[in-house]
């Protein structure tokens, strides 16, 4: 990922986790899942037609809660957020935001990349993208993964909050 695809929060007007991996995995993710229960459902009555019937019902939901979370993460409130809070966080020792904004931004970004994945799952390739991700940020990643990682469990709980049950099976 390059610093391109990290959002800024300058953009009032845009949401870029709306149209993009949020509601595709979302989508597709809860479309599938969802089609394979509704249609096992429906299936066991009325057969293949119901399997399909039941698909078709799986993704229209699914889609739905894919925008769910989408809608869910707002990059720019992100920003905001830690902007005003980063200073209190346990890990930060001096720097500007300048320096911690773009670890927190990556961290929002890369849940939306890795919704169904726990951080430290993840963390070995956040750790090779960090270097092209950084942006002007001076923090290596050795600092910056923190941020990233406190930024991806806020989301998280985000997304829990706005769908029901433990989306993001942290047992929570």
């Amino acid at each position: 990922m390059d610093e391109r695809n990290v959002p800024t929060g300058n953009d009032k007007d845009s949401h870029p986790v709306a149209t993009g991996a949020g509601a595709v995995i979302g989508g597709a993710a809860g479309g599938v899942a969802g089609g394979a229960a509704a249609g096992a459902a429906v299936g066991g009555v009325t057969g293949p037609v119901g399997a399909a019937i039941g698909a078709a019902a799986g993704a229209v939901v699914g889609a739905l809660a894919g925008k769910g979370i989408a809608n869910a993460v707002d990059p720019a409130a992100e920003d905001a957020y830690w902007r005003d809070n980063y200073t209190s966080r346990p890990y930060v020792a001096g720097g500007s935001y300048d320096d911690y904004g773009p670890a927190y931004m990556y961290g929002v970004d890369a849940y939306t990349r890795y919704p169904n994945r726990p951080f430290d799952e993840v963390e070995p390739d956040l750790s090779n993208r960090w270097a092209s991700a950084r942006g002007r940020s001076s923090l290596e990643w050795s600092q910056a993964k923190h941020a990233s990682r406190d930024a991806w469990q806020r989301v998280s709980d985000t997304v829990e909050r706005a769908i029901p049950g433990d989306s993001d099976r942290d047992g929570r």
